[in-house]
């Protein structure tokens, strides 16, 4: 039988997300502004226009606001590892699957890892910067070659996983032995 487990992973606003907020405030309050400034220059047209712009540039803060709500799902079932990024619980998009058996590493520390080269890389981490609860899994990929995922899988992922990992990662990464 096969066992199913679940995760959601909610990924941590950096300063670039604050940033992003802040301009669009500002570009909410600074369009509509000078658009009614010059329509006392120029045409009182421009009156209703900064009120159009001001509306929908409600909606477009709100939408910039609402994307930068990010979540990652992991889910075990079977031999497969399945990462999902759902943006503002409107957007659900497969980012990879991996067969659990064709991982090649996994490891806590990335030391080893930055000296690899990888085609392509799946970020799917709560925090890429906290180096004490990312793992770095390295697989083939049949689309994209050699790969690296990060992400930050709880306990039960990692024992959902446990069962169809090969046996050199298990030992290493859970009875912290090294095997030759």
């Amino acid at each position: 039988m096969n066992n199913f487990n679940e995760q959601v992973v909610r990924r941590v606003n950096k300063p670039k997300n604050l940033i992003i907020k802040i301009v669009s405030v500002l570009l909410l309050i600074l369009v509509p502004t000078t658009l009614f400034l010059l329509a006392f220059a120029t045409i009182a047209y421009l009156i209703y226009v900064a009120f159009f712009v001001f509306v929908g540039g409600i909606y477009a803060v709100w939408y910039v606001f609402s994307i930068q709500k990010v979540d990652f799902e992991y889910s075990v079932s079977g031999n497969e590892l399945e990462i999902a990024k759902v943006v503002a619980l409107r957007k659900r998009k497969t980012m990879c699957k991996v067969q659990i058996n064709e991982i090649e590493r996994l490891e806590k520390d990335d030391t080893e890892i930055k000296k690899m080269r990888f085609l392509k890389t799946f970020i799917a981490a709560r925090d890429i910067d906290s180096k004490d609860e990312n793992y770095f899994a390295v697989f083939n990929s049949p689309a994209y070659g050699r790969c690296l995922l990060v992400f930050t899988p709880n306990e039960d992922i990692l024992n959902g996983m446990k069962p169809h990992l090969n046996k050199n990662i298990v030992v290493q990464l859970f009875y912290k032995r090294k095997m030759s």
